[in-house]
């Protein structure tokens, strides 16, 4: 079917009091692996291209962009296409031609007043084009320029803060730094549930969980009975495709057709799609 809007998905999840899964798309693989998830789970999901994977392919944010769409397109599930942890204002300004309904621009390695500044011009720019934005506030571990640790002092998102960069920002969602971490192949994370809820009574807007791979099922659900809207997945994607191909290609004769492995590969992260999708359904306070 079409694209949705990203905006309809989060907003529906909202008043549900439930959830919307995004999952990180880097290859065609991950893309159909994600829609085939979403199918077998009868959920929609968010295919969701980082700037870290469009500089994957050549800074060129289109052909994967398009190559997604289409799978959505050919697809029963209900899927959005959304711009992930754009720094670069150039690409936010690429977003709307690309096919995306929804962008999320992260300053948040910024001062806190030269993040409201950014993302107040990022957010202005993006209503203008019709696309819903997402904004940071708060270090969400495990990217290069945040903190060693999601548990260091000063990382956490403050409610009232929290409040005010909405306000002067006028972001249509907030992913706040509440104990995850990017990049975990583990799932031991802990997250801080009193301040999702008090994060969630303060804040206008739907909240969002960066670097969900790391979060045991348990704790995924407590934050959506705490508040948190939107849910993030990367990590957790690479590692069942990783895991799915590398007996393959270890094997002897060396497979040389790249179908052998891809296909399992696939597979997998469809799977583990549908996975946390089911584990995700259903969950209200």
């Amino acid at each position: 079917m079409p694209l949705v809007p990203t905006a309809d998905l989060v907003a529906r999840a909202a008043a549900d009091r439930g959830c919307v899964a995004a999952f990180n798309v880097i290859t065609l693989e991950h893309a159909e692996a994600v829609a085939r998830g979403a199918e077998e789970a009868g959920r929609p999901a968010i295919l969701q291209i980082s700037e870290n994977a469009v500089r994957y392919h050549g800074g060129r944010v289109g052909p994967l962009a398009a190559a997604s769409a289409a799978v959505a397109a050919a697809s029963d599930a209900e899927l959005s296409l959304h711009l992930d942890h754009v720094t670069d204002p150039d690409l936010l300004r690429q977003a709307a031609d690309a096919g995306f309904s929804s962008a999320m621009f992260d300053a948040g390695a910024l001062p806190y007043a030269e993040n409201v500044e950014a993302t107040a011009a990022a957010a202005t720019w993006a209503h203008g084009a019709g696309l819903w934005l997402e904004a940071e506030l708060g270090y969400v571990g495990g990217k290069p320029d945040a903190p060693a640790s999601a548990h260091a002092d000063g990382v956490r998102t403050d409610p009232e803060e929290a409040v005010a960069f909405v306000s002067r920002t006028g972001v249509d969602a907030l992913a706040v730094a509440v104990g995850s971490s990017h990049a975990m192949t583990r799932r031991t994370a802990t997250l801080d549930h009193a301040l999702i809820a008090r994060l969630r009574a303060a804040v206008p807007v739907p909240l969002v969980l960066h670097g969900s791979s790391g979060v045991p099922d348990e704790e995924l659900r407590a934050a959506i009975h705490a508040g948190m809207v939107k849910i993030n997945f990367g990590t957790v994607l690479n590692k069942a495709f990783t895991h799915a191909l590398r007996p393959i290609v270890a094997s002897e004769p060396l497979p040389v057709d790249p179908r052998t492995y891809l296909s399992p590969a696939r597979a997998a992260v469809a799977a583990t799609v549908r996975e946390l999708l089911t584990t995700l359904t259903g969950v209200r306070p």
